[in-house]
Parts: structure tokens; C-alpha cells; sequence
């Protein structure tokens, strides 16, 4: 049984990163978390009452209170998630990013390195810190290639260049000072529980309330799309059995345009719940195209041979399969993608 202290543990991926800690591990879990508008704690509602799941509310870039956490808590495993997250905010007010994915991991860095330095050797060399990035540091592509391990950084907007600075923090802490780390960048995930304002469930709410689906630009741009269920199991085989100082690129073999994505939705959703075709005839008709946004990359796609060759993983889901179960989802929690956007 390991402790593992998880950031961000009520955030979209985080939350179902624990939900598969609880159900599918006996390791103990502790949850530090903000609770910022994208944390919410009743995605967590099934493992809140296991003895082995705890929560603090707290800011990853609080030094004193990160440094009790370790203290008492004393985990062997460090999976950080805590972050901002969402383009369009990050071009509205960049300086919560700053904060956040780099004075944060920063934060988290040297409290781990105090505490693993003080380690007894049998537990400094089991000790591991991983680090949850995004295949949008590596900027844009173009028709042709995907993403490896070894590409250059060239990140377009204010969150994609938090998070390569905070990639780059973590690979100079274990090169300076020894710390163990991993890092996974993963491109764009999506299912149950995520926030009302990303993307997919942007569409999903925007359709069934007969609302315009906004698409940016001329929808053209390609995005690689990874269920979040299958990410979860990919963190999870990393942290346990990834190489230290290693990077694993993990994507969902999904590439599709933005366009794509929602008509996709759309057509699942003329058949699913048909209620609105006779004022609109097709789900289709609510997709609107507005001005795009600055710095939008054109195209992401992960090769994701280096995590299926040592580690054994691969994406359970196919994006038919994936995206039929995350629209059924949110049409059965209305209720909770209503209190979400209350906040």
C-alpha cells in the first residue's frame, strides 16, 4: 500500500484519477485541493466515506500548509494535478496561471525535496513525484507528424506556457537535485464530471437548451481526444511503474476536427433526445461560427507508442464509444451540471 497525495483531486481528471485509486488500488489516498470554480467535491461522492480518502481544502502554493501536509501525512507518491487549466481564461488573466501552474509546482517541488531528502533510504528510493501535463506545450502541428516525447517546446497561449514552465521546473529539480519525478503530457480529455465550459459538454449544454454551439474559426482544428477513464489507468501504470525522470506522452489515437466533435453530438443527440427537432430539424442547425481565438493552434496529435511499449497501456475507449457514454452521462446529472455552473 503506498499514501499518495494527489493536487487538484477535485478537478475534472483528478477526481476520476481517485475514483480509480479507491476502487481499483489499497493505496490511501489525501486530496488537497482549492475548490476553485472548477473543483467540486460531489464528484468524489462515491469515495468520500472510504477510510481510505481524505480532503483538505487548500492552495498548492500555501508553503506552510503544504509542508504540514507531508509532515503528518508522509506520502510515498506525489501525483500533481493542481492547475489552471482553460485556454480562453488564461488569455483573459494570465496572471492566475503564473500563480497557480508555476509558483505552485514550485512550491510543491522544493517542500517534496526538503521532505525526500529526509527520507530513510529504503523509502527516498520508492519516493516518486508526477507531474500531470498537457500535449499543448508543444505548440502546433501541422498536416503531418505527431507529438513525441523529444519535441521541442513551443507553446502558443498564457496556460499552454505555464505548463511548459512547470515541465521545465520539474525536469531541472531532478537534474539539479536528484528529485524523482515523472511527467505525463496527455492531450484533450473529456467525460463525466467535466466543467460546464470546456468544449464537448459547451456543446452538449449549449444543444439541448436549443442555445447557438459556438465553433471557433472554421472548426478545421484537430484535436486528439482521450477518455478520461483511460487517462486515469495511464497515470496510474506511469506512477507505478514509469521510469524516473522519464515523460510519456499519452493521447486517446483520436484525431478529429472541432467541427467533427460536434457534429458528432449533435447527430447523437437527434437521436437520443429528439425533443427540439421540430422547432430545429437537426442539433446541426444550433452550430454557429464566431471569430477565432488568438494563438489557436491548429492541430495536436500524440504518439503514444513509447507508454504502450514499456508500460503496456492503451486507450480502452474509441471516441464512438467514449462520447456515447459521456453524453448519456450528463443527460442523467442535469441536476449536477446546473449546481456546477451555481458556483
Amino acid at each position: 500500500m503506498m499514501k499518495i497525495l494527489v493536487t487538484g483531486g477535485a478537478g475534472f481528471i483528478g477526481s476520476a484519477t481517485i475514483r480509480l485509486l479507491i476502487s481499483e488500488t489499497n493505496h490511501q489516498i489525501i486530496n488537497l485541493d482549492k475548490l476553485t470554480y472548477a473543483g467540486n467535491l460531489n464528484s468524489l461522492d462515491s469515495v468520500s466515506n472510504n477510510p481510505r480518502y481524505q480532503f483538505i481544502k487548500g492552495d498548492i502554493t500555501d508553503q506552510h500548509l503544504v509542508s504540514k501536509i507531508f509532515s503528518q501525512f508522509q506520502p510515498d507518491v506525489i501525483m500533481h494535478l493542481a492547475a489552471e487549466s482553460h485556454v480562453d481564461r488564461s488569455i483573459e488573466n494570465p496572471s492566475d496561471f503564473i500563480t497557480t501552474n508555476i509558483v505552485g509546482t514550485s512550491t510543491l517541488l522544493e517542500v517534496a525535496r526538503s521532505y525526500w531528502c529526509n527520507l530513510p533510504e529504503n523509502k527516498k528510493s520508492q519516493f516518486r513525484f508526477h507531474h500531470i501535463s498537457t500535449d499543448e506545450v508543444y505548440g502546433s502541428l501541422s498536416e503531418k507528424g505527431f507529438f513525441t516525447e523529444n519535441n521541442p517546446y513551443d507553446p502558443s497561449s498564457p496556460y499552454s506556457a505555464s505548463k511548459a514552465s512547470s515541465d521545465h521546473l520539474v525536469r531541472a529539480w531532478h537534474k539539479t537535485f536528484g528529485l524523482p519525478v515523472l511527467i505525463t503530457n496527455c492531450s484533450n480529455n473529456y467525460g463525466s464530471f467535466q466543467f460546464p465550459e470546456k468544449f464537448i459538454p459547451l456543446i452538449l449544454f449549449n444543444a439541448i437548451k436549443g442555445k447557438p454551439i459556438p465553433i471557433y474559426g472554421d472548426g478545421q482544428q484537430v484535436r486528439d481526444w482521450l477518455y478520461v477513464d483511460d487517462h486515469a489507468r495511464a497515470l496510474l501504470a506511469v506512477v507505478t511503474s514509469g521510469v524516473v525522470g522519464e515523460t510519456y506522452n499519452i493521447g486517446g489515437h483520436n484525431e478529429l476536427t472541432n467541427l467533427t466533435v460536434a457534429h458528432t453530438i449533435c447527430d447523437l443527440l437527434d437521436e437520443i433526445r429528439p425533443n427540439l427537432l421540430k422547432k430545429i430539424s437537426s442539433y446541426r442547425n444550433l452550430i454557429t461560427f464566431v471569430n477565432d481565438r488568438p494563438g489557436h493552434d491548429e492541430r495536436y496529435a500524440i504518439d503514444a507508442s513509447k507508454i504502450k511499449k514499456e508500460l503496456g497501456w492503451i486507450p480502452e475507449e474509441s471516441f464512438n464509444t467514449g462520447i456515447r457514454k459521456t453524453i448519456l452521462w450528463y443527460l442523467e446529472n442535469e441536476l449536477w451540471c446546473e449546481s456546477v455552473l451555481e458556483k
